[in-house]
């Protein structure tokens, strides 16, 4: 599809609709940025709702479109799929001076930084927030006014916490196995530390915990988490997102899916019944 803004990198036919993988400039990271994604067959007779899909740490845009399995259930179902890259990329992009996995490069943690080198291109959270929306809403058949979204460990961290701050745009918010609390793991004190600096207050809009203690509210969350995991205990912590729905009153279904680990086989596993999840919130 020819797409106003776009350059299509590839195109394939799937379960009647159209696998795409776009570039595009972006103004908030200074870069060229990549993203997938899935018109069901519907789109070609009309705007279709989306659903946004984060993914986690070293991942590109091309881990859930390849992996997870989604299409089938979309297609079925009329909801386009979105899933932006994690960070910005290129030559002039500075990285993780020791080349560590959790940060730089692939470990953008959808903030928007606020230190030197990182600032100037590491803005994911305005990028997901505010760019891309407007983009993909003009270039492809969207319904932008049924949009929910979904997301894996670093990227379900950037579901919530998206979902948290614009409640009025998301019709349902899911992740699988979310980094549930930066502030209090080692992946998110050195993310946050890194691009934000030492001020933790400043923290607090980057952490669904923080923000749901707040004030921030949606109407419900749900959430599947392996018990094989091995990040569950030491950086994904689901029992504080527990606790803080509980005391504010938010409906969290909270599975914890005996035998499964972090992996794209666990993704694969339930990624259909957080599709069908969400397109009962989007009016199916």
């Amino acid at each position: 599809m020819s797409a106003p803004g776009l350059t299509t990198v590839s195109e394939a036919k799937a379960f009647g609709g159209k696998q795409f993988v776009y570039t595009h400039r972006s103004e908030e990271t200074g870069t060229e940025m990549r993203f997938a994604a899935f018109l069901p067959p519907q789109a070609d007779k009309m705007d279709v709702p989306v659903l946004w899909y984060l993914s986690g740490l070293t991942c590109t845009e091309e881990n859930f479109t390849v992996k997870a399995g989604a299409q089938r259930v979309a297609a079925e179902l009329g909801v386009a799929l979105i899933a932006p890259d994690t960070s910005p990329r290129g030559d002039e992009v500075p990285d993780d001076p020791d080349g560590a996995y959790d940060f730089g490069l692939g470990a953008g943690f959808y903030v928007d930084a606020t230190e030197a080198p990182w600032s100037a291109h590491y803005r994911m959270r305005s990028y997901i927030e505010t760019e891309l929306p407007a983009l993909v809403g003009q270039a492809l058949p969207l319904d932008m006014e049924r949009q929910a979204i979904t997301g894996h460990s670093m990227g379900g961290h950037g579901a919530l916490t998206i979902a948290l701050r614009n409640p009025e745009r998301f019709k349902g918010v899911s992740a699988f196995a979310p980094i549930c609390a930066p502030m209090r793991c080692p992946w998110g004190d050195k993310a946050l530390t890194g691009y934000i600096g030492p001020n933790r207050a400043k923290w607090r809009e980057y952490d669904a915990c923080a923000l749901i203690e707040d004030g921030a509210r949606v109407p419900a969350i749900f959430v599947d988490q392996g018990l094989e995991d091995g990040f569950l205990e030491g950086q994904l912590k689901p029992e504080l997102l527990e606790a803080a729905c509980d005391a504010a009153g938010i409906r969290l279904s909270l599975r914890r899916q005996p035998g499964y680990d972090h992996s794209y086989y666990f993704i694969a596993t339930f990624i259909e019944d957080h599709l069908r999840w969400h397109a009962e919130r989007l009016g199916f």
